[in-house]
């Protein structure tokens, strides 16, 4: 599956910042470096106000500067190309209308033309992640002219898993990818800059838990460590 990225543009859509990085950092940093891949992210939400009752407030727009700045930091560790950053309002993308968000997406891949895209799995607790996997996957309809044709979801710790064990829409993994300890320190140095979504063990976005899932992860394949996908849809072009 790798080679088959190789010098190849991909677009990340997730609805939060720090999503990028959960759900693919390590593998984001291996297909830079190792691969030639041109990554390009895409933001949709602002991932703060959900937590505050005046979402106006000053305190909370001083916040959300704090959150944007921690954008680039990550950047930094994991070494993707370029993003775009929107503001759709956070886990309330359920209040816009979802062709709003399409078209968004469909801009992007009109300006990157990416060949394959990575976003959540459909399955997710979070309505956000929801929204997003179904505007990815009305964004790239299947026409005879569509360049994206390669669709990968990823699972998001603290969202994925906490979906209702009953719930049949759960994420099972189709691919893995074995990362290395660089890789995996990237992306547990990338989440750390998040000042606002960086947690303690042990919860899953703790430098510990992200360390423990890609060694679990690496076991069910035997590697050391690796980071789990479901292929969506590939099309191979002749």
């Amino acid at each position: 599956m790798l080679e088959s990225l190789k010098n190849k543009k991909i677009m990340i859509v997730v609805a939060h910042p720090d999503d990028e990085i959960l759900g693919l950092g390590a593998t984001m940093n291996l297909l830079i470096n190792d691969y030639n891949v041109n990554a390009h992210v895409l933001i949709l939400g602002e991932g703060i106000t959900s937590r505050s009752v005046n979402k106006n407030s000053i305190e909370v727009k001083n916040k959300l500067q704090i959150h944007k700045k921690n954008i680039q930091s990550a950047i930094k560790k994991i070494g993707y190309q370029s993003v775009s950053i929107c503001d759709f309002p956070d886990n309330r993308f359920d209040t816009i209308p979802l062709l709003e968000i399409i078209k968004i997406i469909e801009e992007e891949k009109k300006l990157f033309n990416p060949e394959y895209i990575f976003t959540h799995h459909g399955g997710d607790v979070n309505i956000d992640h929801q929204i997003t996997f179904n505007a990815v996957i009305t964004a790239c309809r299947p026409l005879q002219n569509e360049q994206t044709h390669g669709i990968i979801t990823f699972e998001t710790p603290s969202g994925t898993e906490w979906r209702a064990s009953s719930d049949p829409n759960h994420f099972i993994p189709n691919f893995y990818v074995e990362v290395k300890e660089n890789h995996l320190n990237a992306k547990i140095s990338a989440m750390e800059c998040y000042e606002f979504e960086r947690r303690i063990s042990p919860h899953p976005r703790s430098p510990e838990a992200l360390r423990i899932i890609a060694q679990r992860l690496g076991i069910i394949v035997g590697v050391n460590f690796a980071e789990a996908f479901c292929l969506v849809r590939d099309v191979f072009k002749f």
